[in-house]
């Protein structure tokens, strides 16, 4: 990877890190999701579920909904995108079908990530889609995002 693509994936991480930050301040858990043509943000998103009372509100579901009406097709070709957490099951199957090209995401998530932690769907045989991917861009930022999103709350408790 050249110099530029590390500098452009830092800088679209951390509109996503931004993006994560919104989401806390609405009390939800902090994810953010950022959808990337041509070097152009095309949607953004960030988690919603408690918000909108949808499971499937996750940031980057939310990023691709809008990124689809925006470009008027439900597939996502040449698009990159970025998200602040490794994704999740439902994610990554909704990222294969959209056909993202490339998938960049911060923190791993040991218990339920989808890329390559818990389960390996990025590069599973079944799925019609190969997805090129990096993880662990800015991981430390991204995961005190969360650690410390999940301490406050135990505090509360």
């Amino acid at each position: 990877m050249g110099i530029n693509q590390q500098a452009e994936d830092e800088a679209w991480m951390r509109h996503a890190i931004r993006l994560a930050q919104r989401a806390e301040a609405q009390g939800e858990v902090p994810v953010g999701a950022v959808l990337v043509v041509n070097g152009q943000c095309v949607a953004e998103g960030w988690n919603t579920p408690i918000t909108d009372n949808d499971p499937t509100a996750h940031a980057e579901i939310n990023a691709m909904r809008l990124a689809g009406q925006r470009l008027s097709n439900y597939r996502l070709i040449d698009s990159t995108l970025y998200v602040t957490l490794e994704p999740c099951v439902m994610c990554m199957g909704a990222i294969a079908h959209a056909r993202v090209k490339r998938l960049v995401f911060g923190a791993i998530d040991e218990k339920r990530g989808a890329v390559y932690s818990a389960l390996s769907l990025a590069d599973a045989d079944f799925l019609n889609h190969q997805i090129d991917w990096q993880g662990e861009l800015l991981a430390e930022t991204c995961g005190d995002l969360l650690r410390n999103f999940f301490k406050a709350k135990r505090k509360k408790l």
